[in-house]
């Protein structure tokens, strides 16, 4: 009998111990603590927690030589800065409650964590004290620990960032990057909490200074300028115990990024991908996909309904009631753009005033001076048309109508006078056959007649299908498409949401279908065309998209085939026709991919153009 032998003893393997102190705090460090930019958050968001109502950032080489942050709070007793340098030490969970988390910081590991990879000197006299204590550490050594002088409230010296881990050095960026990335953490932390006012230096020069405000606007104002100011709306929602308030920006006002998308979950600021696809959810019908909002939003919430505790950076947060969150964002956004009504963004106006400038300017220095502001008129709101002002189109601006000649369109001076009063002006020319020259009592208009009646189309579209559903009219010849199978497939399966649209497929086999009826408000459509795009159109179509948001992609791409055509002559009754109707309809500043409809120059901007002010 064989008898198997033993496993021979693994001695080699290595024993398992506990981590020393300082090791513990630099891994720490790798998740809190990866740039300077990092190291202000937590420092400033702890000011704030201290009931600071002046904080004062000074940097040096973006943060990696020195980041100093002053405040005015109550400060620390000796004993309090002892345990403050204590790994999950604080005083912000006094219940030990991970449910209704109400300051910013919680965990207790950012000042270990950031004396074990830097040289740290926390100084700080406590309300009501007249000496003050001082604890220096350095890469998690304790070098000073006794008294020292200085006014109520707390210093932080943060030297030498990671020195102690030279190798994180290599992952940081540029000195001017790094003090960008610090400064924009400072904005986003003021605009949460403008009664606290904020000074930063960087290299011994100023880089913001923001007063403490009464009026969160005149933070706005402040962080965001005056140009978003006057290109964005302000909104308000209440539902269930949460409030949604802030600034929406216009949807012709964009960037092609969503770094100008401050958003806020009771106080603190969040960059969390799921609010920030509920944003661009929000936009989705108004705005082109390859570019963002710009909006600043705070969002309360009753604490047990959040949970702040997701990432080690505290910049995500999960909800209780996401559905009811998503709702009231997607509801309190769009109402916000739709009251502002046909409103175009008035930076188009500096853009267009700045490229005409630029071509009629004479060499020479005296023309080097900065123009003034350019001022425009967009005080205009506009309700949403009711049905009868919708039934009210004009017959003769349906894409299949005979037009008058141009030479004979326009109508008598008195009634041009009369049209000018209105906000939109009266139509005076057509341009290229695709642009409306209108005169305004302050200035003029131009607009681009193709994307501003592909709006009305499809705006027209929506009102009929929220009262009575999308009207349809029959082919008397039903259209025959050819298509490749997939393309075909896909349209059979949104068969439902085409029809609710108003348009009837049927598939007739071999990557065939047949047109059976489309939008009556279409008049005459391409039909080949408009079934070939809406099948491109339907495999971008994400899994999440609502029922809702559906039927408007599939009206929106409908509607652009049932628009006047660029190339198109008007006579003058249609094109002040679409100039009233632009100024009844919401959204009309900006056709369904998002790019402005018109562009307003006001005698100002004319006269400056010339050189007569």
């Amino acid at each position: 009998m064989t008898v198997a032998p033993e496993p021979e003893t693994q001695t080699n393997l290595p024993a398992i111990r506990r981590l020393p102190d300082t090791l513990v705090n630099q891994i720490a460090a790798g998740e809190v603590v990866d740039r300077p930019a990092s190291v202000v958050k937590e420092l400033v968001e702890n000011a704030i927690d201290a009931g600071a109502q002046r904080i004062s950032l000074t940097l040096r080489e973006g943060g990696k030589a020195l980041i100093r942050i002053e405040d005015d709070g109550h400060g620390m007793t000796a004993a309090d800065m002892r345990l403050a340098l204590e790994r999950h030490a604080t005083s912000k969970l006094p219940d030990s409650d991970l449910v209704r988390i109400e300051k910013l910081g919680f965990r207790g590991e950012a000042l270990p964590s950031i004396a074990s990879v830097a040289r740290l000197s926390l100084s700080s006299r406590a309300a009501g004290q007249t000496d003050g204590w001082r604890i220096a550490v350095e890469g998690g050594d304790t070098v000073f620990d006794g008294p020292a002088p200085g006014n109520p409230g707390t210093i932080i010296d943060v030297t030498d960032l990671f020195y102690a881990v030279p190798a994180r050095l290599k992952f940081l960026k540029g000195e001017q990057a790094e003090a960008g990335a610090c400064l924009d953490v400072v904005r986003r932390l003021a605009l949460a909490h403008p009664s606290i006012s904020f000074d930063v230096q960087h290299n011994a020069r100023r880089s913001l200074a923001l007063p403490a405000c009464a009026d969160a606007a005149d933070r706005v104002r402040d962080v965001m300028g005056l140009e978003f100011a006057a290109n964005s709306r302000e909104i308000q929602s209440h539902r269930d115990g949460m409030v949604l308030r802030g600034w929406a920006g216009l949807p012709t006002y964009n960037r092609a990024n969503s770094v100008q998308q401050y958003l806020f979950v009771n106080g603190r600021p969040v960059r969390d991908k799921q609010l920030t696809g509920v944003i661009r959810a929000a936009y989705r019908p108004v705005l082109a996909p390859d570019r963002h909002p710009v909006v600043v939003l705070w969002l309360d919430v009753p604490a047990e309904a959040v949970d702040v505790n997701v990432h080690p950076a505290k910049s995500e947060v999960r909800f209780r009631h996401a559905a009811e969150v998503r709702a009231m964002l997607i509801d309190g956004l769009r109402r916000g753009i739709v009251e502002a009504g046909f409103t175009a963004s008035s930076h188009l106006t500096g853009g267009v005033v700045d490229r005409l400038a630029a071509g009629v300017e004479p060499a020479g220095a005296e023309f080097g001076q900065s123009r003034p502001a350019l001022q425009g008129d967009y005080s205009y709101r506009a309700s949403h048309p009711s049905p009868a002002q919708q039934n009210s189109w004009n017959d003769a601006f349906a894409p299949g109508a005979r037009v008058a000649e141009a030479s004979a369109s326009f109508e008598p001076e008195a009634a041009s006078e009369e049209r000018r009063a209105f906000p939109l002006g009266a139509a005076k020319a057509q341009m290229h056959a695709n642009y409306i020259i209108a005169e305004t009592e302050t200035g003029l208009v131009i607009i681009d007649q193709h994307a501003a009646h592909e709006r009305l189309v499809l705006e027209k579209m929506k009102a009929q299908r929220e009262e009575k559903g999308v009207e349809r009219q029959a082919l008397l010849i039903p259209e025959v498409v050819h298509l490749d199978p997939a393309s075909a497939e896909r349209l059979a399966e949104a068969e439902a949401v085409l029809s609710e649209a108003g348009l009837v497929i049927e598939p007739f086999g071999d990557g065939t279908v047949v047109v059976q009826e489309t939008p009556a408000a279409l008049g005459q459509p391409d039909c080949q065309k408009l079934v070939k795009d809406l099948a491109e159109e339907l495999a971008g179509w994400e899994q999440a998209f609502s029922l809702q948001e559906r039927l408007d992609r599939v009206l929106s791409t409908a509607a652009c085939h049932g628009s006047v055509r660029s190339g198109r002559r008007l006579n003058g009754e249609e094109m002040n026709q679409l100039l009233r109707d632009m100024e009844k309809t919401p959204l009309a500043g900006q056709c369904n991919h998002g790019r402005p409809t018109y562009v307003q120059l006001s005698l100002d901007d004319l006269e400056s153009l010339f050189e007569r002010r």
